[in-house]
């Protein structure tokens, strides 16, 4: 398979964060940010809210900025006890059912969010909740928010620390998720007029036989696309993607899953397809 570039401008980059879920800029920062960056065409994505695209939008016109904007969101779902994030991509922010389904998915988080905070009182750490609160500033709160606290409260020196000794499975602060099923995720996003894909497939730890069983499940629930590249990937993580997305029939979409400035995560770094797969842009150009 070729390693080709598939299109190299405008630069899509499908998967981003703002200060509406777990990322450090304001919608108006991030488009200014992407522009300088080159990019063409952004997806905000964040996690279980629509609610940075809106000023996101308003910040493009206000600025004339040459960006178009794809409306986003990225909704955590739960498949064989593990977290699988679906990123949907043009979709009605104002649509019923995904209100209301995004309300569900707020709801969970704050009962997770207050579990946490209660084990890590336990743990002779008072004050999470409140912290993470804070830190969200309405936003949606994630671990993020109680990883950035717990730095904070000088109990990591950073996010990857912090994760490893406090907030990842059978740690001092880790609660099991309990998010909508990845069905109901794909189902909310199509109700919406979305496309559903498949964020980040290397990232969630599972051997080649576990990861080809999710693709093939969120393939037959309906799946749209799946993430084939990113800025920072495994040596032929690339490749083995793109083949996969070629035998289940999936597009393939590309995103930076950007959140704060850093020198390895860059809004449109090293974002292209390998040749013989079908961009998630091009099949559904609606988006």
């Amino acid at each position: 398979m070729s390693a080709t570039p598939l299109n190299p401008w405008p630069i899509y980059d499908l998967h981003s964060h703002t200060r509406a879920s777990d990322g450090l800029l304001t919608p108006e920062e991030l488009v200014l940010r992407a522009v300088e960056q080159r990019v063409g065409v952004l997806a905000i994505t964040d996690h279980d809210s629509v609610d940075g695209v809106q000023p996101a939008r308003e910040a493009i016109a206000r600025h004339q900025l040459p960006l178009r904007l794809i409306a986003g969101v990225e909704v955590s779902s739960l498949w064989e006890n593990h977290e699988i994030h679906i990123v949907g991509l043009g979709v009605e922010e104002e649509h019923p059912v995904l209100k209301q389904f995004l309300q569900a998915q707020s709801d969970r988080r704050m009962v997770r969010a207050q579990l946490i905070a209660e084990r890590l009182e336990k743990a002779r750490i008072p004050g999470a909740l409140e912290g993470a609160l804070a830190l969200a500033d309405g936003g949606a709160i994630t671990r993020g928010h109680f990883a950035r606290f717990l730095i904070a409260q000088g109990k990591a020196d950073n996010m990857a620390q912090v994760f490893k000794n406090y907030l990842a499975r059978g740690k001092t602060g880790y609660v099991p998720p309990q998010w909508c099923t990845i069905k109901q995720a794909i189902d909310a996003i199509h109700h919406s007029g979305g496309r559903a894909v498949l964020a980040h497939p290397g990232r969630y730890g599972l051997s080649a036989k576990w990861l080809k069983r999710l693709i093939a499940h969120f393939k037959e629930e309906g799946g749209d696309a799946m993430e084939v590249a990113q800025c920072q990937q495994a040596p032929n993580e690339r490749t083995q993607l793109a083949r996969y997305a070629q035998d289940y029939q999936l597009a393939a979409s590309q995103g930076s899953d950007f959140h704060q400035p850093c020198p390895w995560i860059e809004l449109g770094k090293k974002l292209w397809l390998p040749a013989g797969v079908e961009a998630v842009w091009l099949r559904f150009p609606e988006i």
